[in-house]
């Protein structure tokens, strides 16, 4: 009788509407823990609901299936789904994070989907368009509560948040996607500013968090993801941090100084990243895969196994709650 495999350390993603044969043997690797989905993996809720069911069938153990649905630019679900305005509407109208918070999670648990990575936690400086109105405000007390409330409200769905980029992406102008972003700032700068919403969120019990691709050269050399100054002794230590590290995508060009992958993925592990995003490479992925060692981490399975969605309603009672119908509606005037 073979035992369940536990929940791995690497995330991966899937090419298109249905799986490979190749990609379910992946699936099923021992280091394998999550998928994450794209708009390219989505054409309306019912062959998503049955392509998260092949995922879950291919993998003999738990899996977590991940996306990223912060709304505004950032929505890989759009048809079939209430289509969210940026985070940074809701300071003109902050009785709408809840709700929203609510909608998002909602609706992706009914199709079977564990966690969005959301919410954004950057404090938008003026300078950064990869963040820019993805970020809820410029003002780090009132980015703060409303991204608390983004996250009570998905916490109330079923949800576990992803609090992102740590310590801070909205200070730089360049697109970790396509290079390496350098912040000159100090820590005391940062502390002052961008760590506050993580220390708020992380006070009040948040779920995951994902390092930014970005370097403090004043601070440290390594882009935070693959620093252990960032994740041991500033997160871990100084903020209390218990829940899960994520690490960016290792396929991101800020991610490419390090090395190659399966240098980036070790050092991602040492740094104390208990997942490891690598996306739009199968190649890279299978390198990552086979290259980390096997090893049983019950601290790092536990952080994982808080990830896992708690879905109240499947999608066709979902959509006939008057909560959904309300919210929904509520949320679609206020965005038209």
């Amino acid at each position: 009788m073979t035992t369940n495999l536990p929940i791995g350390p690497i995330m991966l993603d899937v090419a298109g509407l249905t799986l490979t044969q190749a990609e379910k043997e992946k699936i099923n690797h021992p280091n394998t823990g999550a998928v994450i989905l794209f708009s390219r993996n989505y054409q309306n809720p019912e062959q998503v609901t049955e392509l998260i069911n092949a995922i879950r069938a291919a993998r003999n153990g738990d899996i977590l299936i991940a996306v990223d649905q912060e709304g505004g630019r950032v929505q890989r679900f759009q048809q079939g789904f209430t289509r969210l305005p940026p985070a940074s509407s809701y300071a003109q109208s902050p009785e709408l994070a809840e709700p929203a918070g609510w909608l998002m999670a909602a609706e992706l648990l009914a199709v079977g989907v564990d966690f969005s990575f959301a919410p954004v936690l950057d404090i938008d400086c003026g300078v950064s368009e990869i963040i820019g109105n993805r970020s809820f405000s410029t003002d780090p007390a009132l980015a703060t509560r409303l991204s608390s409330l983004f996250r009570k409200g998905m916490n109330e769905a079923g949800m576990a948040a992803t609090g992102k980029h740590f310590p801070g992406h909205g200070a730089v102008a360049l697109d970790s996607h396509l290079t390496l972003p350098v912040d000159e700032r100090e820590l005391d700068s940062i502390r002052a500013k961008d760590l506050l919403p993580f220390k708020q969120l992380i006070a009040e019990g948040l779920e995951g968090i994902m390092p930014a691709h970005v370097v403090y050269p004043k601070i440290d050399p390594n882009p935070a993801g693959f620093s252990p100054f960032w994740i041991q002794q500033i997160l871990r230590k100084e903020l209390n941090f218990n829940g899960t590290v994520f690490s960016d995508d290792l396929s991101m060009e800020g991610a490419a100084s390090v090395g190659g992958f399966p240098e980036r993925a070790r050092l991602a592990q040492h740094a104390g990243c208990d997942m490891i995003l690598v996306c739009n490479n199968p190649t890279a992925a299978e390198q990552v895969l086979d290259a980390l060692p096997l090893t049983h981490n019950p601290v790092r399975e536990q952080r994982l196994r808080r990830m896992q969605g708690k879905p109240q309603m499947n999608r066709e009672q979902l959509m006939q709650s008057e909560k959904w119908q309300q919210l929904s509606t509520l949320i679609i005037n206020h965005t038209l």
